[in-house]
């Protein structure tokens, strides 16, 4: 009798339920899809186990977000919006999540992470983003990135906070970028092969995974140093030691080929910091950098200074080859690099306009236009592509105010310090090469913002966010993992 009551009691569980309704909705999509001729309706599955690991365990959805980054894509939607397909929908879905989960079991979640000055500082830098869309020239534009901003942190910190915790956690995130992005490196190397690995022809052999080469070249560069210390979680000499002893390779040669100078300079910058970090010389590195900043900054404003690197608009043109780029670039007559220029004085003269709250976020593209200098302008300032100001950290004082910045400031130079002596910290060896790994694929993201403002797209801003998270996790030397369930 005992036995048949446990059994009844098990056959109404919960899950049995939803494995039982699982069921009923895949034959009854495929009878009505087939009867109707409606054959959308046979996604009706895939909704269904959506929320149904939603509700049993939200870590697969998570999981699949990071294997969705490297393959998702750009699509235009109505109204002049765009989004990233599917990474950005299951961002705002594990955000909805992350927010039920926090109402039910917040007081299990520890206070050390939410306490922590990266936590903080984050925070502040998203309350100040928030308090600028009051003050935004065009509020719906500036609304839209608020939410947008607001998906990112809460899915790729703060969920990424409670599922990446231990060393396996991490091998775990490793697996499930790693394989997709290898696959997508091997339909771009075979594609580029065919055409001769030509440079002109890189960004017409990344569709639909890219926007153009400096996206694929920047998620390739911010998951090297993960590919880097990946042969250290296996055995050596094993089939996985030699797959990914090979990936390193391929990766190498996949990067030379996008023909990114911003990809090979971060690299660069990447070595770098190692040793800066190994010999505590964080504080002056950053120091300094902020010194030559300022004073190149005086420098050029000066008496009108800039004027006088203005390009000749004839001799600024695009390369279609590589070797030309280079010398172009060298001479300041490449034109990618002086529409920077360009867009950079317009960007200096938008800060002096409004210095305290900006134009607003992702206001940029709207008003600079009109501060904009004639001399500068190159045969593509019309700006087809609607692009960005490609200088993150000038972007945000133009959006946010010069207050903006240095909260910004404050929170990747935080990040440096606390990572710097994290290490330094670290009883194991693996715990270093964990802190070495996530802070120098920061170091690359943060070069890269120098040349570019890429935070806000999911091939970079998962990474910065989610690698964050994972610094303040491994900061407690009794870091463990999940210990309660992950379901609603």
């Amino acid at each position: 009798m005992v036995h048949y009551t446990q059994q009844k009691i098990n056959a109404y569980s919960p899950t049995t339920i939803l494995f039982t309704g699982l069921a009923i909705t895949i034959i009854s999509s495929v009878i009505i899809g087939i009867f109707t001729e409606e054959y959308i309706f046979f996604g009706l599955p895939a909704l269904y186990l959506g929320l149904y690991l939603a509700i049993v365990d939200f870590r697969k959805i998570f999981y699949l977000l990071l294997a969705s980054i490297p393959i998702s894509t750009e699509l235009e939607l109505p109204g002049g919006f765009s989004t990233d397909f599917p990474s950005e929908l299951l961002l705002i879905g594990l955000m909805g999540l992350y927010a039920l989960y926090f109402l039910r079991n917040g007081w299990q979640l520890g206070s050390h992470f939410f306490k922590h000055p990266i936590t903080i500082l984050l925070l502040v830098h998203v309350g100040w983003i928030g308090l600028t869309v009051l003050h935004a020239s065009n509020q719906v534009i500036a609304i839209k990135f608020f939410l947008a901003k607001i998906w990112y942190i809460i899915s790729c910190y703060f969920m990424a906070g409670l599922l990446l915790k231990t060393e396996k956690d991490i091998q775990t995130f490793f697996k499930w970028v790693f394989i997709p992005l290898l696959f997508t490196v091997i339909i771009v190397m075979i594609r580029h092969a065919l055409m001769g690995f030509s440079f002109d022809s890189i960004n017409s052999v990344l569709n639909p995974f890219y926007r153009n080469h400096v996206s694929y070249a920047a998620i390739l560069v911010i998951f090297f140093p993960f590919l880097w210390y990946a042969p250290t979680w296996v055995t050596k000499y094993t089939k996985k030691w030699w797959l990914l002893i090979g990936s390193i390779a391929f990766f190498l040669i996949a990067i030379y080929f996008t023909y990114t100078r911003a990809a090979y300079v971060s690299l660069i910058i990447a070595a770098g910091t190692y040793f800066i970090i190994r010999f505590k010389f964080m504080k002056i590195a950053l120091a300094s950098a902020l010194i030559i900043v300022i004073v190149g900054l005086n420098f050029v404003a000066q008496h009108n200074k800039y004027l006088d690197f203005a390009p000749d608009f004839n001799k600024a043109i695009a390369h279609k080859k590589f070797d030309n780029l280079l010398d172009a670039t060298a001479k300041g007559e490449d034109i990618s690099t002086m529409e920077r220029v360009y867009r950079w004085v317009a960007g200096g003269y938008m800060v002096k306009e409004k210095p305290w709250f900006g134009f607003g976020p992702g206001n940029f593209y709207t008003y600079y236009p009109q501060y904009t200098v004639s001399s500068f302008s190159t045969y593509v300032s019309d700006n087809p592509e609607k692009s960005g100001i490609h200088c993150y950290y000038l972007m945000v004082a133009v959006e946010q105010g010069i207050l903006g910045l240095i909260i910004f400031l404050l929170l990747c130079f935080t990040v440096l310090l606390k990572a710097e002596q994290l290490y330094h910290q670290a009883l194991t060896a693996s715990k270093r090469r964990l802190v070495l790994m996530i802070t120098l694929s920061l170091v690359i993201i943060l070069s890269l913002l120098l040349i570019n403002d890429l935070i806000e797209t999911d091939k970079v801003g998962t990474f910065f966010f989610m690698g964050m998270a994972m610094l303040v996790n491994l900061e407690k030397e009794r870091v463990v993992g999940c210990q309660f369930d992950v379901h609603l």
